[in-house]
C-alpha cells in the first residue's frame, strides 16, 4: 500500500518537526508548512490524503484556511488548537473540519484519529496484486505463509480482514466472541495475533488501536 500523504500546517517549527518524526515512524509521509498561504498553495498543486491544521498561524487563521478550501478540496481535516472552548470547536466544524483536537494531545491518539478519518474515505485502497492476508476455509495466510491460530484468534482476524480499513468497536468484538468474555481476554487475543504476524504492540503496522473505540486493520 502506498504511503498516506499528510499535509501539516503548523507555525511552531519544533512541534512540527517532532510530530512529523512520529508520523513518519507510523509509515505516513508528512509534508510540513508553517503558514496558511503555503498550506493552501501546496494543496492546489499536490494531492494529500489528510490535512492536520493548526488554528493559530502567522498570516491568517486556520478558520480562514477551512473556508478557503471548503468547496475546492475534499480531504479530511483534523484541526489542532490550543483553544478548548466550544465556540471554537463549533466554528471549525461549521467551516468543514472533520475532527478537532485540543493541544497538548497524545500522539498515539492523533494517529488513531487519522486512521478513523481515512477509514471514512476511499483514500485507503488495497492493491489487488498485493494480497497480504488471505482467508482460507479454516486458516489464514499472511504474506504467503499460513498462520498458526487458535479458533478464537482465527475468528477475530477473519473479522478484521472482512472489515479491513473500517474501525471496529470493541463491543462488536465482544458480541462476535461471547458477551461474557472480559476486556483482558480480548486484549490478550489481539496481542497474540499481533505477535504471530510480527506486529509491534507499541507501534503496530497492521492492527491499530483506535483510542476509546476499538481497532482497525490497515493494509
Amino acid at each position: 500500500m502506498k504511503k498516506i500523504k499528510i499535509l501539516l500546517i503548523e507555525d511552531d517549527e519544533l512541534a512540527a518537526s517532532m510530530l512529523s518524526e512520529f508520523l513518519e515512524e507510523c509509515n505516513f509521509h508528512v509534508h510540513s508548512v508553517f503558514t496558511a498561504v503555503d498550506g493552501i498553495s501546496n494543496m492546489e498543486v499536490h494531492d494529500f490524503d489528510i490535512l492536520l491544521l493548526d488554528i493559530s498561524l502567522p498570516d491568517f487563521s486556520g478558520f480562514e484556511v477551512l473556508k478557503g478550501i471548503k468547496d475546492k478540496i475534499s480531504i479530511p481535516v483534523i484541526v489542532t488548537s490550543a483553544y478548548s472552548d466550544t465556540a471554537s470547536k463549533l466554528k471549525a466544524f461549521r467551516f468543514g473540519a472533520s475532527d478537532y483536537m485540543v493541544k497538548p494531545y497524545d500522539l498515539e491518539e492523533l494517529e488513531a484519529r487519522i486512521w478513523v478519518q481515512l477509514s471514512k474515505t476511499s483514500k485507503i485502497k488495497l492493491c489487488d496484486k498485493c494480497k497480504i492476508f488471505e482467508i482460507k476455509e479454516s486458516s489464514i495466510v499472511f504474506k504467503s505463509k499460513t498462520i498458526s491460530l487458535t479458533p478464537i484468534e482465527y475468528k477475530i482476524l477473519k473479522y478484521f480482514i472482512e472489515n479491513k480499513n473500517i474501525v471496529i468497536n470493541r463491543d462488536d468484538l465482544y458480541e462476535l466472541l461471547d458477551s461474557s468474555k472480559s476486556a483482558r481476554s480480548l486484549d490478550n487475543h489481539i496481542k497474540n495475533i499481533r505477535k504471530k504476524i510480527g506486529d509491534s504492540s507499541k507501534n503496530p503496522h497492521y492492527i491499530k488501536s483506535v483510542y476509546g473505540v476499538g481497532y482497525i486493520l490497515n493494509y
